[in-house]
């Protein structure tokens, strides 16, 4: 159906004008500051833009579904016609999942969304259960991490556009691969931002860490709410994806009687029964709060899972001895107690990094796989200095041990691009602003946050330097050396047995037990050994053998040599 109708909300504006093909055409104004105007015909697609109050430029489409020319440019008409064939399709739930992290940009070659597809089956043989992909929201520039994107509702040309992206999410259906979009609803990237020319899209009274706070809950924030939510219903309804990553919830600024996070909870429940199949809501958030994951009914916001960086952070300060900056409070083997058994290490008590007490109790009401866990993630490989992954900071053996760690404890798991091969390809931060001004900017403030972490600054890549992003490509060919090949069948064998029984996929935390050098967590009749130590040891530890790294003798007594773990169920 070819599109003819225009409508853009701008409630200052005392004259709107539609400028479509090269002509201008007068639009009329609609109750709540909204504008239309009618073309007949429009043709199937066509150039188009704003004029506002009669000015000279002409702004692309706030909702354009279409970029061709980049964020500067004109929008483009377009209705998506992708012929579907996931009509089977049903579905994928959070809970008992496996999550895979992606980046559309740098995990092939070409960088695009076709390409992709053709790496899917890797993910189907290593056998996870959803695809999560970096923004493709269009952002200024050609490459980039997307989390600077300015038209939320077009994907970015580079990757392909949005029959692209059709095509992606219709292949991992196909293959029985969910698909989790990583969006950005707390702020906007710094060119191309063309939303506060037609209405309070921001605040600008009030910052968050990338500048004006969105405005939602100042006056005008109805239509921004629903622009927002409009974008949630476009992900998983137009474009058949399976949950959404909400980037960095802590900086949505709401002070309304209901959070912004709670409406789209409710909305997507509504659509999830609508188009039956779950749909899931994954927050990323470091305030520690179980609120955030818990029902609305009980005064929650009704997220289904969010990020955790206390797991992270455990589980690498244990492996790598490093206590600096963040780490400073999880380099203990209590902390990896903690966070089996409790979920956050940080629930109330003092944060050495923070200055300040941080984080509260989990309720009952929290089931361990809301909690999304990692050992390796985009965040926390691209803001170290030089973009380096765990598996150049520690043996093969510790790469194992994460690994288990992460696959089989409580929370559910998720894997970065590469890492399930032990990748040392570095993942580095990235831009491409054609603004020199801009990217010289970004260049000096991205070693100015290092400052408090103690690193060299002199080894922080220039993100503006095209061989900073060509050398954070995913290194495929590294599975010819065998001991990539053979960590990545210990990743298969963990997954596996994840799948195979039930303990590892319960709802329940752990419980946990560590000595100075060894550490246990038992999962229902399940237990996980690891000595972290140099030396043999013996643990008091009997049940049936389904995973080893190292030396481990399943006889009455558990013998773990150094940095080996044991996998044991029928537990008494």
């Amino acid at each position: 159906m070819t599109r003819n109708r225009f409508d853009v909300w701008a409630p200052s504006a005392s004259s709107m004008t539609l400028v479509a093909g090269g002509v201008d055409h007068a639009m009329s104004r609609a109750d709540g500051g909204w504008w239309s105007a009618d073309l007949v015909p429009a043709g199937r697609m066509i150039r188009y833009g704003y004029r506002i109050d009669g000015g000279e430029q002409v702004f692309p489409d706030p909702r354009s579904r279409r970029q061709p020319d980049g964020v500067h440019g004109l929008s483009q008409t377009f209705e998506l016609q992708h012929n579907w064939g996931d009509a089977d399709w049903t579905g994928r739930q959070l809970a008992g999942s496996v999550i895979y992290e992606l980046h559309v940009g740098t995990f092939t070659e070409a960088g695009t969304l076709d390409s992709a597809i053709e790496r899917l089956d890797h993910l189907v043989e290593l056998g996870v259960d959803l695809v999560e992909v970096m923004p493709v929201n269009a952002f200024n520039g050609v490459h980039g991490w997307g989390y600077d994107g300015v038209a939320w509702f077009a994907v970015h040309e580079p990757y392909g556009g949005p029959e692209a992206y059709a095509r992606f999410v219709d292949a991992c259906h196909q293959r029985g691969l969910g698909v989790i979009q990583d969006v950005v609803y707390n702020h906007l990237g710094p060119s191309g931002n063309y939303l506060p020319q037609f209405g309070p899209y921001l605040n600008f009274d009030v910052a968050n860490p990338w500048g004006a706070a969105v405005n939602l809950d100042g006056e005008g924030s109805d239509e921004v709410r629903r622009y927002i939510l409009d974008n949630v219903r476009m992900w998983l309804d137009d474009f058949h994806v399976d949950g959404l990553r909400l980037d960095a919830v802590h900086a949505l600024l709401d002070h309304r009687a209901m959070h912004l996070l709670e409406e789209m909870a409710a909305e997507v429940e509504s659509l999830s029964a609508h188009l039956r199949r779950p749909l899931s809501l994954i927050a990323e958030s470091d305030l520690n709060d179980p609120r955030m994951i818990s029902p609305r009914a009980s005064g929650g916001l009704g997220m289904d899972g969010q990020w955790s960086d206390d797991f992270h952070h455990a589980v690498v300060a244990n492996l790598t001895g490093d206590g600096g900056g963040y780490y400073a409070d999880f380099a203990d083997l209590d902390a990896l107690v903690g966070v089996f058994e409790d979920g956050f290490w940080h629930a109330g008590d003092f944060s050495t990094f923070r200055g300040r007490r941080h984080g509260r109790p989990v309720t009952p009401s929290v089931r361990s796989w809301q909690l999304v866990v990692c050992s390796d993630n985009h965040d926390q490989i691209g803001n170290r200095a030089d973009g380096r992954r765990l598996a150049t900071m520690v043996s093969r053996d510790r790469l194992a041990v994460a690994a288990a760690l992460t696959i089989l404890g409580p929370g559910t798991p998720m894997i970065f691009q590469g890492e399930e091969w032990g990748s040392r390809q570095p993942w580095m931060f990235f831009t491409s602003h054609p603004e020199e001004e801009l990217g010289q900017a970004v260049s000096e403030g991205r070693k100015k946050e290092f400052a408090k972490m103690a690193w060299d600054l002199d080894a922080v890549p220039d993100p503006q330097d095209p061989a900073t992003f060509h050398g954070s490509k995913v290194a495929w060919h590294e599975l010819d050396d065998a001991d990539h090949a053979g960590l990545l069948g210990w990743y298969k064998c963990l997954i596996e047995v994840r799948r195979s029984y039930e303990a590892f996929t319960s709802p329940d935390f752990a419980g946990a037990a560590r000595g100075d050098e060894w550490f246990v967590a038992r999962r229902g009749d399940a237990v996980i050994a690891v000595n972290f130590g140099a030396e043999e040891l013996t643990l008091p530890v009997s049940g049936r053998l389904v995973a080893e790294w190292g030396r481990a003798d399943d006889t009455d007594e558990l013998v773990l040599g150094s940095a080996s773990i044991a996998v044991l169920v029928d537990v008494e």
